[in-house]
């Protein structure tokens, strides 16, 4: 009957026009007809409304007049071009943070012109290596200088560099530091692109094996903090070094700490870099003990005020409201507890299958299209410094085949990843860490406080603290001559300068 209606209300528009142009007597326009001519006639800019009722314009719908006459008593009567009848609807296309999802690409066609890959485990990894001896023999061929002009003496650390870089970042968040960094070490500086993010490949068809299973050794789920491990200490025999620094920023600190961990004999020093890592809490008994006693002498001091005023009515309501709210707080961390001990191995491995689906897929587009952006650039302190380089920087990784899914299997991973580790929790270790270690960290850190990173210090003995004033979660990005000039110096403390001519540094 709609359909019937609608054909029957366009064929008296028609007759209206044509009538018109006969100099006949016009039929009066029904509230139907005015509320077709409004939606036909817009005041501005194309009638989007015949991309809807074209259809009706053409056979077999318009059975009883001819599409000729439909055609061309509408153009005449609403003013517009006939051609717009035959205007196909422009199909919007999918665009995620600004970039085109319609078609995606194989990440070796992103590649810029210093990437490299290398095959780990039927992972592509794309890395980028800064070779400072290479880069000094190449500037001197092209400057034609002398050895015997070359400096007589060079600083050298001797250890080459691993960095490790943050969730959602990639090598391109080391790209401002990796040049300076060589100089300071006097040897290579390799960033690689964990699984999941950068140009490194998306395995997206693995056996997802038990944790327990003897599969799993063979087929290691390449989104696992396991295989970011061992990644790692692949990439230190790549290098034909024993021993590396490892460089982890936020998530990539995870990295860092396990994989010394797993192997500390491998592992020349850390750098955490703004560490997501959560701190336990390091308070001693005498400290615990002054505590409650200035608790109690707080107490007291409030007790003594409320004596002085028993009258005072605001004192009165403000300390029932305190307590109240102490009493709400308690409840609602009672409950937080018992719902994280209702998350055992099979809601995990639940919630690891819904991660999986096609919905959560597309509720990552979403978040990532609308908060994305908004993320890295609260992670900076100067919002003058979230430039369109950096925006380029961080949303090319989204032009990969299989991002989404791929990002969702890394943090499917995450969830099951202290299942299939059984040694005591990381917080509990950091006592064992008996490596030189740096924490950076920014003051006006939005997304890990810097005062989880003065935390940490106090975790692991003997590790060195540095907070940048006027940073936030980028340090190495935000301020590059500052956190270099951090690293040199912690490298100088820990190792010295051995100092060697350069000639014998080139043979």
């Amino acid at each position: 009957m709609g359909t019937s209606t609608t054909i029957m209300e366009a064929e008296m528009v028609v007759g209206v026009v044509v009538s018109m142009s006969n100099n006949s007597t016009t039929p009066t326009p029904t509230p139907t007809h005015l509320f077709l001519s409004s939606l036909l006639c817009p005041p501005e800019g194309p009638p989007l409304s015949m991309l809807l009722l074209r259809p009706l314009l053409q056979p077999p719908v318009c059975h009883s007049v001819s599409s000729m006459a439909y055609r061309f008593a509408f153009s005449v009567h609403f003013g517009f071009p006939e051609q717009w009848l035959d205007a196909k609807p422009k199909q919007r296309r999918k665009r995620i943070a600004g970039i085109d999802q319609d078609e995606l690409l194989d990440p070796t066609v992103l590649a810029d012109p210093d990437s490299c890959f290398c095959e780990f485990r039927g992972v592509h990894i794309h890395h980028k290596v800064y070779d400072y001896a290479e880069s000094q023999q190449s500037n001197n061929l092209l400057e034609n200088q002398p050895l015997s002009q070359l400096p007589q003496q060079t600083k050298k650390i001797g250890f080459p560099m691993i960095l490790l870089h943050g969730f959602g970042a990639s090598v391109f968040s080391w790209s401002r530091v990796m040049k300076p960094l060589a100089e300071v070490t006097g040897s290579k500086i390799l960033a690689f692109d964990r699984p999941a993010f950068g140009l490194t490949s998306r395995l997206l068809s693995f056996h997802h094996s038990s944790p327990d299973s003897e599969d799993n050794k063979k087929a290691l789920n390449p989104y696992s903090m396991a295989f970011s491990v061992l990644a790692t200490l692949y990439f230190i025999d790549f290098l034909a070094a024993e021993k590396a620094i490892l460089v982890g920023h936020s998530a990539g600190s995870l990295v860092a700490v396990n994989s010394y961990f797993e192997a500390p004999e491998r592992v020349a020093a850390l750098i955490l870099v703004a560490p997501a890592i959560l701190a336990p809490r390091v308070v001693q008994k005498v400290v615990e003990g002054n505590r409650s006693q200035r608790k109690e002498s707080n107490d007291q001091i409030e007790r003594e005020r409320s004596d002085l005023n028993p009258m005072n009515p605001f004192i009165k309501l403000l300390k029932m409201l305190s307590m109240f709210i102490k009493y709400i707080m308690r409840a609602i961390m009672q409950v937080a507890k018992g719902m994280a001990d209702m998350i055992n191995s099979q809601s995990k491995k639940a919630l690891s299958a819904i991660l999986r689906s096609a919905f959560a897929v597309m509720l990552l587009r979403v978040l990532i299209d609308k908060f994305g952006l908004a993320v890295v650039r609260s992670a900076f302190y100067d919002a003058k410094k979230f430039t369109e380089h950096i925006v380029d920087g961080y949303t090319k990784p989204l032009r990969t085949k299989g991002w989404d899914r791929a990002l969702l299997e890394f943090t499917a991973a995450m969830l099951t990843d202290n299942e299939s580790e059984p040694k005591p929790p990381l917080a509990k270790r950091l006592h064992e860490i008996s490596c030189p270690v740096l924490i950076v960290t920014g003051d006006t850190d939005r997304i890990v406080p810097s005062w989880n990173a003065e935390r940490l210090s106090r975790a692991i003995p003997g590790s060195k603290l540095e907070v940048l004033k006027n940073c936030g979660h980028l340090p190495q990005e935000e301020k590059v001559e500052e956190f270099v000039s951090v690293v040199e110096r912690f490298l100088q403390n820990a190792f010295g300068c051995s100092q060697e001519k350069s000639m014998q540094a080139v043979i």
